[in-house]
């Protein structure tokens, strides 16, 4: 059966952005790159997340990926209790072998309660144990209307989180851009070519027939209702838009768009300075090099509304004087503030470009002996 799906709503911001989500309960959205807030219902109201839990199942995924505690394609050999996962899932059966990469196209394509508990063991251990990094993450976000029961998202008491909250683990996620491999997918299978071959498909329909959208979970229980996290990139901008609470899938699909059309048709997002690009030099104190140049840890960028110019941009650098050697690359050393006639427009943190190795003995002995006699090294 082919299903259509056709978003034409056209939101603009002479509407009352009341209108926006109205059937919904909650509703949030969000700038990845700048964490600007452009539109806020009920975001802090604390719901039921379902199946969007696994949002933050995938950010410590991906941590433990990048710390290179676990590796793609190593196997997971799935549990009793993974295989027992009631839900949405990928008919794990218990002493079965997947990768790390089957798995998270498991999670990330079809939402599988089966493949999040699979994951969650492989990488802590216990589930139990996964779960309290799931908690002590929410509160290094500086999450506080967060509280997580589970890796899937199934009710359960006390397990809850909020549109603001979904928007903020959502663009901790989105820093790991391979993550976006998985959640784009539209369909993918597992087992392929064997007799219990299993077709995936995306539970997120906007990944198909929403231009720009890449990702990122939907999550749907009786308690909760239908949900989206929704996000997509046009012209620099990516956006992340929460829904929670709509009645229907076709609701829920609708009103997200509808989201994402407002943020796109009356915003424009405008880079100020790039990552890469260098400040300028701070001195460095007993190591190979005097001065080492100093970037911006990631691009500064404002979004503002559609047409709307900048003007009198002005800069302000806080900066330590000296670092002392050994100094890491990227280790943070001050801020960068862009202001706009007088007003602050973003900070970002300034950090060094390259490593500042120590100097040896004989160099710092040279240099030492040039300052006394007033030479130049």
């Amino acid at each position: 059966m082919l299903l259509l799906f056709i978003y034409s709503s056209v939101v603009t911001a002479e509407q009352e952005t009341e209108e926006l989500a109205e059937d919904a309960t909650s509703a949030f959205v969000m700038e990845a790159d700048t964490g600007q807030v452009l539109y806020d219902k009920n975001g802090e109201e604390k719901l039921p997340p379902a199946s969007m839990t696994k949002i933050m199942t995938l950010l410590l995924i991906m941590e433990s990926l990048e710390e290179g505690n676990i590796q793609l394609d190593e196997k997971v050999t799935t549990s009793e209790r993974a295989a027992s996962m009631g839900g949405s899932q990928i008919f794990l059966e218990e002493g079965e072998e997947m990768t790390v990469d089957e798995l998270l196209r498991g999670i990330a394509i079809a939402s599988g309660n089966d493949a999040s508990v699979a994951m969650a063991e492989h990488v802590a251990g216990t589930e139990d144990k996964f779960i309290e990094q799931m908690n002590e993450k929410a509160k290094e976000l500086g999450l506080n209307n967060t509280t997580f029961q589970n890796t899937t998202g199934l009710p359960s008491d006390d397990h809850y989180t909020t549109a603001n909250d979904l928007a903020v683990i959502s663009q901790a996620l989105l820093r790991y851009d391979n993550v976006l491999e998985y959640t784009s997918l539209y369909e993918d299978y597992l087992r392929e070519g064997k007799d219990n071959e299993f077709w995936l498909v995306n539970t997120n329909p906007l990944v198909r027939h929403y231009d720009g959208v890449d990702g990122l979970k939907t999550g749907f229980t009786k308690e909760a209702k239908y949900n989206l996290t929704a996000t997509a990139k046009k012209d620099g901008m990516r956006i992340i838009t929460v829904l929670m609470g709509a009645e229907t899938p076709k609701e829920r699909n609708h009103l997200s768009a509808e989201l994402l059309d407002f943020a796109f048709q009356n915003h424009d997002y405008h880079v100020l300075a790039e990552k890469g690009d260098n400040v300028t030099d701070v001195r460095v104190e007993k190591g190979k090099q005097t001065t080492v140049p100093v970037t911006l840890r990631k691009n500064a960028a404002v979004v503002l509304p559609k047409g709307k110019q900048l003007n009198d941009i002005t800069t302000e650098i806080d900066i330590l004087e000296t670092v002392t050697a050994p100094a890491k690359r990227h280790d943070e050393i001050g801020t960068l503030q862009f202001y706009e006639n007088g007003e602050l427009l973003t900070e970002r943190s300034l950090v060094l470009k390259e490593e500042a190795p120590s100097a040896s003995w004989p160099v710092l002995f040279k240099r030492t002996l040039s300052t006394m006699t007033g030479q130049v090294s």
